[in-house]
């Protein structure tokens, strides 16, 4: 049976990985996926008198159809740093206005820039596995300093290593369905 220490251990190991998780779903919503979504735009920053912004502080952004992203600036002076930091992002989109709204369609993605995202996504996949695993040698450790520093037995040790050990496969198998599940929605044409 777990003591107090050793779940204290095994639970910040599990939230580290978490956050593994769940800055990985954050990162593969900026990926353009031939239909239009907002997020794209969330590593975009527009000097905003002298102070880098980003575009959703500065604008609202919308999408009117599945393929065109509309961003409305607070401020119609914004108009053109906008654009040029949206060129400036290298996201392929290529953005025109009326004077008053900036639209960017949604070009369908080549067969080139699938596989470009696809390589990105298993890349970012095994980043967020690396992080994984370092949670899950941290709290190895620290269950051997414990054991060692007499807070735990060698048995509880045992068990909390894995716990831990569970708790990794878990997230690693989680990771593989996340970029499984991406790779299928880039495939989709």
């Amino acid at each position: 049976m777990l003591t107090e220490d050793a779940k204290k251990i095994v639970s910040e190991s599990e939230s580290k990985m978490l956050g593994a998780i769940a800055f990985l779903e954050e990162d593969l919503k900026t990926y353009r996926v031939g239909k239009a979504n907002p997020s794209v735009f969330n590593g975009v920053v527009v000097d905003y008198y002298g102070t880098p912004t980003p575009i959703s502080q500065v604008a609202s952004v919308t999408t009117p159809d599945a393929k065109t992203l509309a961003i409305q600036p607070w401020e119609k002076a914004l108009i053109g740093k906008i654009e040029k930091a949206i060129l400036d992002a290298n996201l392929g989109l290529t953005p025109s206005n009326n004077g008053e709204i900036i639209r960017c369609v949604v070009p369908a993605l080549t067969e080139e820039r699938r596989k470009e995202l696809i390589k990105k996504a298993k890349a970012t996949g095994e980043n967020t596995k690396v992080v994984i695993r370092n949670a899950r040698r941290d709290g190895v450790e620290q269950l051997k300093k414990a054991q060692k520093n007499s807070l735990i037995t060698e048995d509880v040790q045992h068990e909390g290593e894995d716990e831990i050990q569970k708790v990794t496969d878990k997230y690693v198998k989680n990771v593989d369905e996340i970029i499984a599940a991406k790779e299928k929605e880039i495939l989709t044409v």
